[in-house]
Formats: C-alpha cells, structure tokens, sequence
C-alpha cells in the first residue's frame, strides 16, 4: 500500500481525486491510503437527512455519495482515506469495515485509550469518564439511549465502486468540538463526540497519523 500524506487540503478537491483515482484504477493498480486534513466542512451521506443538519452556520456542507448521515471535518483531525481492491485483498465490505474499526481501536490503544465498537453504529467509541477502562461493553446501560457514558472518537463511512474503496474514517485527535454541537453527529441525536487531547492524550497531528497508517496498512494488506 502507497501512503500518501496531502496535509491539509480542500475537501471537494480531494473528493473529485478519489473519484477519479477509483474510476481510473485497474486491477494492477496498487492500493493508496491518503492521509489528509481538512478545513471545517460538514459531509452528508447518500441517504443523509437533512434533519441532522441542525445549524451549519458558516461551516459548508458538501453531499458526498458515501454512506452514513452527517459529520464534521476540521483542523486538528486525521482524515484516512483508504482506496482499496477488495478482490485482491479477498474481503467483503463488512469485513473491510471491521479492519478499518480494528485499526482505529489499535491506534487508540498505542494511547493507552480503549476503543469500543457499538453495534449498528459504525465507528468507534470511548469512556471519557474512563478512558483506559478494559471492560467490554456488554450492552446498552440504558436501553432508550445506546450512547450513555460514551463518545464518539472516530467516525467512518465508505463507498465501494467497482470493488473498490474510497472515502473512509476520521480519527479526532486535537480539535474544536462545536461544530458537532452543530448536528446530529452521523444521525444520533445528543451523541457526545470527543478528541484524544479532551481524553489527556497530547500527541501531535503527524505522530497519530503515522501510527494509525501503520495498523491500517497492516489491516488492509492481502
């Protein structure tokens, strides 16, 4: 897998460069993971409502065709795209997805941070109250709200084409939270998001990123 680091770059524009990267690519293309980030931009999926779009304010939203509601991109955020032959790698899309979610809980970990998974919500989630806690997530504490005592860390949402990945996940290592204040984060209402530094986690932007390339390199390997 090609690594590509873009820095912090327009969200449309790289958008339009996965599309033609993926439209373009055969299968003797090797597969690239770009990472990027991205100045303050909210995303909505294919099926996205607009309901979850609360008050965008100066922020814009672009439509995008991967899957999931709405979410936030911005300074201080790992963006990992991802652009992957899921023939050569000899996967199906759910368990592509579940070795993009076993990177993130990997790189959290490097952080002493646990990662948790909640079924039917993609992405990962942590303890703030605890975040180094080992303990499993046996269920919902509270069977009305899936969410309690958790937050959100990382998001994820994906496109396949052709048997061929793009877009991808968003790890929060050092960012302003409020624009998240200013949706339904990836469409659940009051779903708490979080970043490593508000979980005592300071590393820098190039470090996490290296280490979330290494274990998604390592999960997406034939």
């Amino acid at each position: 897998m090609i690594v590509k680091t873009l820095g912090r770059v327009d969200y449309l524009t790289t958008l339009e460069a996965m599309r033609a990267f993926t439209a373009t690519r055969d299968a003797a293309t090797p597969d690239e993971l770009w990472l990027c980030e991205h100045p303050p931009t909210f995303t909505q999926g294919i099926a996205g409502k607009p309901e979850h779009l609360l008050l965008p304010g100066d922020i814009p939203v672009v439509p995008t065709e991967r899957g999931g509601q709405v979410t936030y991109h911005g300074p201080g955020q790992i963006t990992a795209y991802p652009l992957v032959d899921l023939r050569r790698l000899g996967v199906f899309v759910k368990e592509y997805v579940f070795r993009l979610e076993t990177a993130i809980i990997q790189t959290l970990d490097s952080y002493g941070v646990t990662g948790l998974r909640v079924a039917g919500a993609p992405g990962i989630y942590v303890r703030p109250a605890d975040p180094g806690s080992h303990a499993a997530l046996a269920g919902p504490v509270d069977p009305a709200n899936a969410f309690k005592d958790l937050a959100k860390v990382a998001a994820l949402g994906i496109k396949v084409s052709r048997h061929c990945t793009y877009h991808g996940l968003a790890l929060n290592v050092a960012m302003d939270l409020e624009p998240f204040q200013r949706i339904n984060p990836c469409g659940y209402e009051g779903l708490a998001t979080t970043s490593l530094d508000k979980l005592g986690v300071f590393t820098d932007w190039p470090t996490a990123a290296g280490r979330l390339a290494e274990r998604l390199s390592a999960q997406l390997s034939p």
